[in-house]
């Protein structure tokens, strides 16, 4: 929790002799590390290789904005 080391609230601070739960163990290949997932902890998927935004251009004959949709 944000208030204690470890995954009980009623701990606060740095607790010791405390087990922390890991619900799964995922790997981020590309960068070449694994971590641990606890709790209700969510992740935030991995940008792309080639940002999406060199797809969009303004038509200089219309002033129109392409590759947005």
């Amino acid at each position: 929790t944000q208030y204690s080391f470890s995954a009980d609230p009623a701990l606060k601070c740095a607790p010791e002799g405390f087990d922390l739960p890991i619900r799964d163990i995922r790997a981020s290949l590309g960068a070449g590390f694994i971590y641990p997932l606890c709790g209700a902890m969510q992740t935030l998927p991995g940008l792309p290789t080639r940002p999406c935004f060199y797809d969009i251009d303004v038509d200089p004959e219309t002033g129109d904005i392409v590759g947005l949709f």
